[in-house]
């Protein structure tokens, strides 16, 4: 269950920086940097935690096909 938990904050992380990215490339604006700064440790924090997120939710791929055997 806490597993669960941890999935849905990942993919939550990783949907806000999809968003920024997204922000980014249509009206060249950095909604991190707007808020935290360009590249302080804040900021930093948040891309390397999107980063972690999104290596993370790789193994979604994995899961997958394990869950829809079981069904």
């Amino acid at each position: 269950m806490g597993n669960k938990a941890f999935d849905y904050t990942a993919l939550t992380i990783a949907i806000i920086g999809a968003v920024n990215w997204g922000l980014v490339g249509f009206f060249n604006f950095n909604l991190v940097s707007f808020l935290f700064g360009s590249m302080t440790w804040i900021s930093r924090i948040v891309y390397a935690l999107v980063g972690i997120c999104g290596l993370y939710l790789i193994t979604f791929y994995g899961r997958s096909e394990v869950t829809s055997e079981r069904e």
